[in-house]
């Protein structure tokens, strides 16, 4: 009996709406410019409402350093910078900042990415027990610094030596109010191939580009571009060798908020990542069966460390992300699929007095035609997707895996006679999914928040459509 063949072509666009528990959101698509600090205007109950925008990412804004004394002010930019940092004894160096350049175009380039209240004569005291202060990425503190000051150890000459212990967000920004949104610069990011056939690129929104399809990339995205073989079944034919190609392409937007006002910790807080995604792929060939857990073949992973201003505050945001391919297969089929698609996600932990942490995930998916070609009788199931971690400091808080699919089946029978007549019957059938799941971690607690004993886990979202189907 000869090999069955059947060529499905699925047209038409699928649309889902994936909703979880948490916030709608509007997903920012661009990597723009960031808009101009406001002023810090005090509300009724005396709290300032705090700008939050992107620092840039060379110059004396990222090591500048933020500091709260042991009165009842607020947070202001100091005329210090965190020389050194020693983080197994909590020794730091603090030393007088250089004065910023004050020619015109500093001055209308964003020179003060971080948004402050005027000057106080405080800015230029020596640092003193008591006091707390935020720093950017500075030597020995690649994720930037949040620490009190225990202990003056006494100066050397490279600045002022202190003792400092761990201390939580609220107790810089204290009292006061922010809520902002800031897009990750593609530049920033860095990334490591895990195989060969990788290639990286991007494109920022004052037209620079990297990479050999940087000119096809929308402003503010990056994309990474994979050809890599994967494992065959060990009875396939040479001419059948498994191979995916294709490519994820994002813009990830950091979200932050934190409101202080109640005066003993936070009342509200928000960290997350949101960002408009997009991939297009092709698995080929007969794929070897997997047992158990399905095969997950992570091709790349990417870092970014942005420096996002919240008033005179510089918080460092830590993102990464292991983008990868997963197989499932029964070993027995040979197929050829492929899929676009196009959507949005927002996954975070929000925090409310009186609820704690919450989880918050919601995405829109739209699935592209999909094209497929089964040959004989199986199931697979393919996806292209990528795990993403979102903290502060260097601290994970928000954990999620990002997980659009494609599985398809087909049962084809075939019967034959003596007097040689022949029927086949069988039935086929391709569907469109979407994976989301993650937790949050202890680390959320950062912010000045009770500890939660366990890992809040953000919910397993999974919705799955009929692409197409039919009969033979």
């Amino acid at each position: 009996m000869r090999m069955l063949a059947r060529r499905l072509l699925l047209p038409g666009i699928t649309t889902l709406a994936l909703a979880a528990t948490g916030c709608s959101s509007t997903t920012q698509t661009g990597a723009a410019e960031p808009a101009a600090p406001a002023a810090l205007a005090p509300a009724a109950d005396g709290s300032r409402q705090l700008e939050v925008a992107a620092a840039p990412q060379d110059g004396p804004a990222s090591t500048e350093v933020a500091r709260v004394g042991t009165g009842k002010g607020g947070p202001e930019k100091a005329s210090l910078k965190v020389a050194s940092y020693d983080q197994a004894s909590g020794r730091a160096v603090i030393a007088k900042a250089s004065p910023a350049p004050s020619s015109s175009s500093s001055s209308s380039s964003r020179s003060s990415a971080s948004p402050t209240p005027s000057k106080s004569a405080s800015a230029d005291k020596p640092v003193a027990v008591g006091d707390v202060i935020a720093s950017g990425p500075a030597p020995g503190a690649p994720n930037g610094l949040l620490a009190k000051v225990t202990e003056v150890v006494g100066k050397n000459d490279r600045g002022t030596e202190v003792k400092t212990a761990a201390t939580p967000l609220s107790s810089v920004l204290k009292d006061d109010k922010a809520n902002g949104k800031v897009a990750v610069d593609p530049a920033s990011v860095t990334v490591e191939p895990l195989m060969k056939g990788v290639t990286f690129s991007w494109a920022k929104s004052q037209g620079v580009r990297f990479g050999p399809e940087g000119a096809k990339l929308p402003l503010g995205n990056l994309r990474l571009d994979v050809n890599a073989p994967i494992e065959t079944a060990p009875d396939a034919p040479v001419s059948a060798g498994a191979s995916v190609s294709g490519f994820v392409q994002l813009a990830p937007t950091v979200e932050f908020s934190y409101d202080g006002s109640g005066g003993s910790g936070p009342r509200s807080a928000f960290l997350g990542m949101s960002g408009d995604w997009s991939s297009q792929w092709s698995l080929k060939g007969h794929a070897a069966a997997t047992t158990g857990s399905p095969k997950r073949l992570p091709f790349a992973k990417l870092h970014s460390a942005p420096v996002i201003q919240v008033g005179p505050v510089p918080v460092v945001v830590n993102l990464d992300l292991t983008c990868y391919v997963q197989v499932e297969a029964d070993g027995r089929v040979t197929l050829e699929v492929s899929q676009d698609v196009k959507g949005d996600f927002r996954v975070g932990g929000s925090y409310a007095t009186g609820k704690g942490w919450t989880p918050v995930s919601t995405s829109a998916v739209q699935s592209s035609p999909v094209k497929a070609s089964v040959t004989a009788t199986g199931r697979v199931k393919g996806a292209l997707g990528a795990e993403a971690s979102v903290g502060l400091y260097g601290a994970v808080g928000v954990t999620a895996d990002f997980a659009p699919y494609v599985r398809g089946e087909a049962d084809a029978k075939a019967s034959a006679s003596t007097d040689g007549k022949t029927s086949v019957s069988g039935a086929w059938a391709v569907y469109g999914g979407f994976d989301l799941s993650g937790n949050l971690q202890l680390q959320l607690s950062l912010f000045g928040t009770p500890l939660f004993e366990r890992r809040i886990p953000l919910g397993s979202l999974n919705r799955e459509w009929p692409l197409a189907s039919g009969k033979v």
